[in-house]
């Protein structure tokens, strides 16, 4: 009942924080035309992205949520790491968008309301550092925290531009404007080489953020009656499931003793990795690795 309750909080705040933040994207972008402010506009498309984050981040949230079935045996776990996924490769192309316009605007420059631009990203500031706060319990999931990323670079533009404003209306000098938008671009990159890295490692089945295998191999061969464990893989479902898969060589006795190795390695790999989904293999003779399979004798494993 309780994990039932956080997820319809959460979804609930990644509805209506999508629906603030398009209606702010509309105003930024009307205001950043009529005040000629490559920033807040740079700003606004840095919302809309934003949007599209918490839209992707919602639909992602939901499926991975859903439990698996005959086609998708291990559920929807990896939807919310596409949502991230896709997320960083938006933020990429939005930012090379960027660099492009600004680069436009440091050749021909053009003046600037600052008024407008201090209002605009004053809202911007208080808005995304709301929304920030209320994903900032989600850090766990890649997905929640792509979403929540998004929010803290965008107030942290925001603050940028009201700097930059300031010293527009003081020293007049409107190349601050584009300079302004290059630098929100590259806190952009910034923020999608992490989402991006973080993503494409749990796609390509890669070792999960934060785990050794070697320490993990230890603590299996600690384990009393493991004798030795090998051909181990771990590879992550979700941004918070992890799955296991080895063999491990005991003593030749029947299921019936085996059982409490079992469950004692088990045991190790829950309390200390975080590892609940576990494919272990027992053996008690030796295999031999030839061809990427572990054959014992005459039998292929």
């Amino acid at each position: 009942m309780a994990g039932h309750s956080h997820s319809h909080r959460t979804g609930a705040v990644l509805v209506v924080s999508l629906i603030l933040t398009c209606a702010f994207v509309i105003g930024e972008t009307i205001a950043g035309l009529r005040s000629h402010s490559l920033a807040l506009l740079s700003d606004a498309g840095h919302n809309f992205t934003d949007a599209i984050a918490l839209a992707l981040a919602g639909v992602g949230y939901f499926w991975q949520s859903r439990p698996g079935n005959q086609s998708k045996t291990f559920g929807y776990h990896r939807m919310g790491v596409l949502a991230a996924f896709v997320n960083a490769l938006l933020l990429a192309a939005l930012a090379m968008a960027l660099f492009y316009e600004s680069y436009r605007r440091l050749i021909h420059p053009e003046p600037v309301t600052e008024s407008v631009m201090i209002w605009v990203a004053a809202i911007g500031l208080v808005l995304n550092l709301a929304i920030a706060w209320s994903l900032d319990g989600n850090h766990g999931d890649l997905n929640l925290r792509a979403a929540w990323v998004h929010m803290l670079g965008d107030a942290a533009s925001c603050v940028g531009i009201i700097a930059g404003a300031i010293l527009i209306y003081f020293t007049g000098w409107l190349a601050i404007d584009p300079l302004l938008s290059i630098l929100i671009g590259a806190a952009i990159i910034w923020t999608a080489w992490d989402i991006f890295k973080d993503s494409i490692n749990i796609l390509l089945e890669g070792l999960p953020k934060g785990l050794k295998l070697s320490e993990v191999t230890r603590a299996i061969r600690q384990v009393t009656g493991v004798i030795d464990v090998h051909d181990l893989h771990i590879w992550s479902l979700g941004s918070e499931a992890h799955a296991l898969s080895c063999h491990v060589l005991i003593e030749d006795m029947p299921p019936s003793e085996s059982d409490s190795i079992l469950r004692s390695v088990n045991r190790v790999l829950g309390g200390i990795f975080h590892i609940h989904h576990t494919t272990i293999q027992f053996e008690h003779v030796r295999c031999v690795l030839a061809d990427g399979s572990c054959t014992v004798g005459k039998h292929s494993h």
